[in-house]
């Protein structure tokens, strides 16, 4: 198993005090323009936004961590992630996330964007409880697709069983479903939600509201937001490219008569030029035949008187 390891020192997460969580809408989309006209796309196996309240200290912790994020073009493939917090379980790593399949892909250039987030046998923990699963999953995946053009494109599935802090759950698309465990707390999970607008689009496969009180491991309380399978993609600027060959010019075939008219200098007529080297001849042809007759008939009229006189 790969894995990413956070440790987060407790002086800096005191100062920082409670955790923002995540402020991004259901499945929305990077805004931005593109640059150089290309598109753009991201993707991520798992984020969370927790706030994690210890029983010895009246403080708050905040563990941010994400697990295969990548933003085009880029792909990622690690299973596992854990987090070390200052003063939780004993100051030892916590397996936030353990799978069997982790994958993230982004593409992107100026035809179109593309990118998809795929887990599958994934269970997910929080800190205080590390033998009960907040949430365990067969499959969920995420793609969200923005071509040139056209209007994007965005899903997102859970496939087969989910078990919510060791419930087993049947998720429904017309609201979140809430799980609750006395003593330990309770778990909101909204399904496969999905945005598009003209020119961007966005996934996510799950999305869940967490709120447990383990008062175990010196964890008093954790609160926030876990997603799993996130996909969003923007179109590329621009017209989309067209792979059509150019047009070739119609050529016709040029045939001669003895009737074309001539053109002057810097006209940019080509008819007249074609005629004359299909046939030789134009408008002044007749002169120019006339006067080679006129000057032959007088070069011999000069050739017989001269005979003559030499004769005499």
């Amino acid at each position: 198993m790969n894995s990413n390891t956070f440790r987060m020192p407790a002086a800096a997460l005191l100062a920082t005090g409670a955790v923002a969580l995540l402020t991004a809408p259901p499945a929305s989309a990077t805004g931005g323009t593109p640059a150089g006209g290309e598109g753009k796309s991201g993707a991520v196996v798992l984020r969370t936004g927790l706030d994690v309240g210890l029983l010895n200290k009246t403080v708050h912790i905040p563990m941010k961590a994400t697990l295969n994020e990548v933003s085009a073009p880029a792909t990622a493939e690690k299973t596992a992630l854990t987090v070390t917090l200052d003063g939780v379980e004993g100051n030892q790593p916590v397996s936030v996330l353990r799978a069997d399949v982790a994958t993230s892909k982004a593409t992107a250039d100026k035809t179109g964007a593309a990118a998809e987030a795929n887990l599958a046998k994934a269970r997910v923990h929080v800190p205080g409880l590390p033998l009960l699963s907040l949430i365990e999953v067969e499959k969920v995946t995420s793609k969200a697709v923005c071509e040139a053009g056209k209007k994007p494109v965005a899903s997102a599935n859970v496939l087969g069983t989910v078990t919510a802090l060791g419930k087993k759950v049947t998720l429904s698309a017309g609201g979140p479903t809430q799980v609750e465990v006395p003593g330990v707390g309770t778990v909101s999970l909204e399904l496969s939600s999905t945005q598009t607008t003209s020119t961007t689009a966005a996934a996510a496969a799950l999305r869940l509201k967490v709120a447990v009180n383990p008062l175990n491991l010196n964890v008093a309380q954790v609160d926030g937001e876990i997603v799993l399978a996130e996909a969003h993609c923007e179109s590329p600027t621009g017209p989309a490219p067209t792979t059509k060959a150019p047009e070739q010019p119609d050529i016709k075939t040029q045939t001669g008569t003895g009737t074309a008219t001539t053109a002057g200098p810097g006209s940019g007529s080509g008819t007249t030029d074609a005629n004359l080297a299909e046939t030789g001849g134009g408008s002044l042809t007749p002169f120019i035949t006339g006067g080679a007759l006129t000057l032959l008939a007088l070069g011999g009229g000069a050739l017989f008187l001269t005979r003559r006189g030499k004769a005499q």
